[in-house]
């Protein structure tokens, strides 16, 4: 398959050292979940290795259209407004949103939310939300401070009264504490895609295969069921 890449042999990923498990996150130096585990799987299928580099999530896309890197994988929506920046593979997974609350939160529905103070994930889309109920406070976050810590923080001090987001990494959140829920998900099933520098059409197409490929023979799955045991295989 004849492509190209920014380094031969490697494939230059724009991502994020944000703690989104299960789709990404660092331990002891090590990038896990499952983002990475389709990297590495898609780098065996192609022959490249590849390499993450950390970079603020507003600046994924003029990072991006610099041309040193190939591609921007980190829990990203395929939307309209990304569309304009890169192109995007066929989907890797598909997401729901979700909102977490405090415990004793009175919020158990999306009217429940009405002139409440929210905040949203990095990397999240909350268009279904501003689409469904119109009346919300978002609250003003620095994406620079969009981490899960910082956010988190915010909510058990009540300085917002919910966060919204991709699913997995708030019902992690959930999971990892007695003091948040998750209040309701949204079933939106987002597709989230690998981003390309456009114009790279040889290596777009050399990703699509590899993720068809990955979906055939059952790797794709078997990863899925790996990291995200709690939701079923969306292909």
């Amino acid at each position: 398959m004849d492509f190209t890449t920014v380094r031969p042999g490697q494939l230059a990923i724009i991502a994020s050292d944000f703690d989104a498990r299960p789709m990404s996150f660092i331990q002891e130096g090590d990038r896990l979940g499952y983002e990475p585990a389709v990297a590495r799987a898609v780098g065996e299928v192609l022959g490249l290795d590849p390499m993450w580099f950390d970079i603020e999530p507003d600046k994924f896309y003029p990072t991006l259209s610099t041309g040193d890197y190939d591609v921007v994988c980190f829990s990203q929506a395929i939307t309209q407004d990304r569309r304009a920046w890169a192109d995007f593979t066929r989907p890797y997974g598909r997401f729901d949103e979700a909102v977490l609350v405090r415990e004793d939160s009175p919020i158990h529905t999306v009217a429940d939310l009405a002139g409440k103070r929210l905040a949203a994930m990095a990397g999240g889309t909350s268009m279904s939300l501003t689409e469904t109920l119109p009346d919300l406070e978002w609250m003003p976050f620095k994406v620079s401070a969009q981490t899960r810590s910082t956010l988190l923080r915010a909510l058990a001090q009540n300085e917002i009264d919910a966060l919204v987001g991709d699913a997995l990494p708030l019902l992690t959140a959930e999971a990892d504490t007695n003091t948040l829920r998750v209040a309701f998900q949204l079933p939106t099933q987002h597709p989230f895609g690998v981003g390309v520098l456009p114009g790279n059409r040889e290596l777009l197409e050399a990703l699509n295969h590899a993720l068809n490929q990955l979906i055939v023979n059952g790797t794709l799955a078997k990863l899925w069921a790996q990291w995200i045991p709690y939701k079923p295989f969306p292909f």
